[in-house]
């Protein structure tokens, strides 16, 4: 009989997945926080199915973007001041809430990788 529980408990948490609607998230206004070396950084955006608009720290960064799959994107920075910026960045929302999505990110080939959260943000 206990068999019989566990396996039921078992079955429950294997059936439980996280959500993930990120066509909900394809466009809009948003800001966003990630946690650097324990240091909060945080910006907004404006995205478009093709570009994304960015303002972090008073400065205006803007990236072409191109959909892999509705949870993936790559950006690729429009006028790059610096190598750095000349590296394309793959992001992929891990999971959705109402009103939130958990990123991760790289820079593309690259293992090391970041994760943060937006916010969108409604008018």
């Amino acid at each position: 009989m206990k068999l019989l529980y566990i396996l039921l408990l078992l079955s429950l948490f294997s059936c439980y997945e996280k959500s993930r609607n990120c066509s909900d998230y394809k466009t809009g206004k948003f800001y966003s926080e990630v946690t650097i070396d324990g240091k909060l950084y945080k910006s907004k955006f404006t995205r478009t199915d093709t570009l994304q608009i960015e303002t972090y720290d008073k400065k205006v960064d803007s990236a072409q973007l191109r959909w892999i799959n509705d949870c993936e994107v790559i950006f690729k920075t429009i006028r790059p001041k610096n190598m750095a910026e000349r590296k394309d960045v793959h992001l992929k929302i891990l999971t959705t809430t109402d009103s939130s999505y958990t990123f991760e990110y790289s820079y593309v080939g690259e293992t090391k990788k970041q994760k943060g959260v937006a916010y969108q943000i409604k008018n």
